[in-house]
């Protein structure tokens, strides 16, 4: 997926003064356009005015002004934006776990896939660092999301494990990364465009998490299509706002029971002739994970009584 296809997918049609704004700090933007130059923008005073961010990811109506300079005249609108990272029309979003150094949180795993399913994105796991496990050890936490529903990979960049299947998973979207300090995204980044580009830091052995190395949101190509963008490592995710009628949607594995239950619109914890709890009970769906769902749960209910106090 070249700029074209992007400016195309998020405008509706093709104009070659439509670019995609690839970096913006403070007031100047990184603009890649349709064939191929790379512009130094900054925005229209009036544009500035109304108190538009401009974001990566942004398509833009832009103007040169000189070699290697422009200037955004519009922001089109967006169809996705991300708070953290700041980015907009992003349609995938690759969450990445270490097998090991440091271990995998499931619970934060869990979280992130409940925002990307929120925001409308699809949702990418890679299980990385898989050559510090064994295969079993890997597949006890690769079936679980596989058979809720989810696309994962399995790669080790220090053993070249992987890289193919993450690179088609990847082509034709626009992706930002996302998953905690220590799990190895920039240098998952470095390996598929086989380049030292990003950053990397090594894991704290006396905390086993590791140091934060991204500084400012960039999109770069991928080898084999598509956009990617690394995001600051992080370890909390505030989802107290979402609604609690809404949160088993967001698990694909209860969603497919729609309608088997007694009660509609019931969360799947103490209902009676509850198909979700059945379904766990006889090892449809993994109570490590429905436990974890348990736990949310109990969050967004707190979160709600203290909203109404």
């Amino acid at each position: 997926m070249d700029v074209r296809d992007i400016v195309t997918r998020i405008s509706g049609s093709y104009h070659p003064d439509l670019g995609l704004v690839t970096q913006a700090i403070g007031g100047a933007s990184t603009v890649h356009t349709p064939s191929g130059d790379v512009l130094r923008c900054h925005v229209r005073g009036r544009l500035r005015k109304s108190g538009v961010r401009i974001l990566p990811g942004d398509v833009v109506r832009f103007a040169r002004v000189g070699d290697g300079e422009g200037v955004v005249e519009e922001v089109l609108p967006r169809r996705s934006t991300l708070v953290r990272p700041y980015i907009a029309n992003v349609d995938q979003v690759v969450l990445v776990a270490s097998l090991a150094e440091p271990p995998p949180s499931l619970d934060l795993l869990d979280r992130l896939l409940v925002l990307t399913q929120a925001e409308g994105l699809q949702a990418f796991i890679v299980w990385n660092k898989a050559d510090l496990v064994s295969r079993a050890e890997a597949e006890e936490y690769i079936r679980v999301y596989e058979r809720a529903g989810f696309p994962t990979a399995v790669t080790s960049p220090k053993a070249d494990l992987g890289r193919d299947e993450l690179l088609r998973g990847l082509s034709g979207h626009l992706t930002v990364l996302a998953g905690a300090s220590g799990v190895g995204k920039s240098s998952l980044l470095n390996w598929l465009l086989q380049e030292k580009r990003f950053e990397t830091g090594e894991v704290s052995r006396r905390l086993g998490r590791g140091r934060h190395t991204t500084r400012a949101v960039e999109l770069v190509p991928m080898p084999g299509g598509g956009w990617i963008a690394d995001s600051p490592g992080f370890s909390v995710l505030d989802l107290s706002e979402l609604s609690l009628e809404r949160l088993p949607e967001l698990y694909p594995e209860m969603g497919r029971m729609r309608g088997a239950c007694r009660f509609t619109g019931g969360l799947h914890r103490n209902e009676p002739g509850c198909a979700v709890r059945d379904a766990v009970c006889a090892g449809e769906i993994d109570p490590g994970r429905y436990e974890r769902y348990l736990r949310l749960l109990g969050e967004l209910e707190e979160a709600e009584r203290r909203r109404y106090q």
